[in-house]
């Protein structure tokens, strides 16, 4: 029984440890977002991109939905960008929608949270 306590409270010692580490920084995620992904995407409200769609207002929004010229992949794609869902897209894009053009990912967990704050952060 006391070993069976011992690794709880070891577990609990671990996961308290790990989730300071996990939180969401919208402002990392704008340094990051500026360096990775404003090559391509715009979030200045009704500044369209030619070369992927506005990021303004993406987290509910459904995929494929805005004026751009979407693959058919992402297009057909019955998703609603929520945290979870661009947390998996950003992870491997290609592997949540096989087809889609977009092709940057980020692999790292954390910057990939403070990304995904960052873009709930952006409303139109």
């Amino acid at each position: 029984m006391k070993s069976k306590l011992r690794l709880f409270a070891l577990a609990a010692v671990l996961l308290s440890a790990a989730a300071p580490a996990m939180a969401q920084d919208a402002a990392a995620g704008g340094l990051i977002f500026k360096q990775r992904c404003q090559t391509c995407h715009t979030v200045t409200p009704g500044h369209p991109s030619t070369t992927a769609p506005s990021l303004v207002g993406v987290v509910g929004r459904k995929a494929g939905s805005t004026a751009f010229n979407y693959s058919t992949a992402l297009k057909a794609a019955s998703l609603t960008w929520d945290k979870a869902t661009l947390d998996q897209f950003l992870t491997a894009p290609y592997k949540l929608v096989p087809g889609t053009r977009m092709l940057v990912a980020i692999s790292d967990p954390k910057q990939r949270a403070d990304v995904v704050a960052y873009l709930a952060s952006l409303k139109k």
